[in-house]
């Protein structure tokens, strides 16, 4: 079977909405308030250097992106850590930022990494604004994406020389 080498743009999504596809038994679109009530929340005080607006500081809650994942269950074999540590996480932003992590940066048994889904910055409720992803172990802010769209899960494949 063949599979595309690259995440295809993101599905049309409502505001406040966003897609998990990919290489999953089970796509799903999901709303800042599924994230809420359907996974534990974890909070994150974070400090990170934004490009155009010098330090930022801000308090996220939200679910880890790992245990939300899990929810369209991913298309590997979890037993195997060299299956899983080959796949990769594309993430769109409404604003049009995209960001690329790899799977075994969150995954318990590699990185580790508590990537979260924030649902509330600060206090407020990102109902409106929709989701952000946040990667607390960021000295920069390039990987925190707004208004999340779409979540692609999918495996690396290797070009072979010729």
């Amino acid at each position: 079977m063949s599979r595309p080498s690259s995440p295809p743009a993101p599905p049309v999504t409502r505001a406040g909405e966003f897609t998990l596809w990919g290489e999953v038994a089970r796509p799903a679109r999901l709303t800042v308030a599924d994230l809420r009530t359907g996974w534990e929340q974890h909070r994150a005080e974070v400090v990170f250097d934004c490009a155009t607006a010098g330090p930022q500081h801000h308090t996220f809650e939200g679910p880890l992106l790992r245990e939300v994942l899990g929810h369209v269950r991913p298309d590997f074999d979890s037993a195997r850590r060299k299956e899983r540590s080959r796949f990769l996480l594309a993430v769109s932003g409404g604003d049009g930022h995209h960001t690329v992590l790899s799977w075994a940066e969150i995954d318990a048994d590699f990185g580790n990494a508590p990537v979260l889904l924030a649902t509330r910055m600060d206090d407020t409720d990102l109902e409106a604004a929709g989701t952000q992803l946040v990667v607390p172990s960021d000295r920069c802010g390039a990987r925190y994406v707004s208004a999340v769209t779409g979540i692609w899960i999918g495996a690396c494949r290797v070009p072979v020389p010729v």
